[in-house]
């Protein structure tokens, strides 16, 4: 093979016929060409709107899992005297079933009370962490003495 038979080849692929018809593609829908013609438009606007789903979902999250100041107080009694029933503790799951509050709700809350002093933690051998009104068993530190 010499390089003038080759030299031909490149120039046949550069020339293309004058009754080439470029073929239908899955490409060529007049969909395409209006999100081409007004990406400028539609990309932002779909970029906002996903922003205020994510900010409306967060939102609602946010409210549906904080309760209210009523709701608030007739669990944290509804706690006390659960654990006043039991003087020597409860873990917070018997106490979540006892009150009928989730469980996760229901350690916040306890959690909160232990922050103003209603109630007092302790975890036992099984790891487990047991809940008490303050005052009414002695305290830990008492019995040693």
């Amino acid at each position: 093979m010499s390089i003038s038979t080759l030299s031909p080849l490149p120039l046949l692929l550069a020339q293309a016929p004058d009754d080439y018809a470029k073929p239908v593609s899955s490409l060529s829908p007049k969909y395409f060409e209006l999100l081409e013609q007004n990406s400028h438009i539609i990309y932002p606007a779909l970029a906002i709107l996903t922003l205020v789903l994510i900010a409306a979902g967060i939102l609602q999250a946010w409210r549906t899992q904080d309760l209210d100041g009523l709701q608030k107080n007739e669990f944290k009694r509804a706690i006390v005297n659960e654990l006043r029933r039991n003087i020597s503790g409860m873990p917070g799951d018997l106490l979540a079933k006892s009150v009928g509050l989730d469980r996760l709700k229901t350690n916040r809350l306890l959690e909160q009370m232990q922050n103003e002093g209603l109630v007092v933690s302790h975890t036992n051998s099984q790891r487990l962490t047991v809940w008490r009104v303050r005052g009414a068993a002695p305290e830990a530190a008492a019995r040693r003495y």
